[in-house]
Formats: structure tokens, C-alpha cells, sequence
């Protein structure tokens, strides 16, 4: 899987899931700000990456997570590793 096709795929569960409007869902902006995240939201996020991609996300994680692009470079990563 490609960037791009990662960068789609958590963009249409992101906005089915958390009902942001994908206009909202900019590289360079705040993850947590933009879908509204709260300590129960990140639950639903943390399981539907593991459903869709098949990858393990844990707490710490998220340390280093402010914008979607970080988020994506994580997946992306995640993936790269369990290749």
C-alpha cells in the first residue's frame, strides 16, 4: 500500500467515523483539534486502524502526534514494519 492509498483510506474513516468534513482534514492540521478527539475517541481510532490496517497501536504512539500528517508517516511506518 502506497502513501496515497493510506492517506485515502484513513481519510474516508475519519470522516464516516468521527463526521469531520474532509475539507477539515489538512496535512499540517491538529489531529486531535480537527476530529475533536477525546480519551474515548482515541479508543475508536486506536480500533478502526487495527481493522483496516492491521497494525497495533498503543499510547505511546500518539506522543509524538499533532497533525495528520504525523499520523499518516506513523501508519505508514507501522506498516513498513509489519511488511
Amino acid at each position: 500500500m502506497n502513501k496515497e492509498e493510506i492517506i485515502h483510506k484513513i481519510n474516508g474513516f475519519l470522516i464516516e467515523e468521527f463526521e469531520v468534513d474532509g475539507d477539515d482534514i489538512q496535512p499540517e492540521a491538529n489531529l486531535k483539534e480537527t476530529l475533536g478527539l477525546d480519551s474515548l475517541d482515541y479508543v475508536d481510532l486506536v480500533v478502526s486502524i487495527e481493522s483496516n490496517f492491521g497494525v497495533k497501536l498503543v499510547e505511546v504512539d500518539f506522543i509524538e502526534i499533532a497533525s495528520f500528517q504525523s499520523f499518516y508517516d506513523l501508519i505508514e511506518n507501522k506498516l513498513k514494519l509489519k511488511a
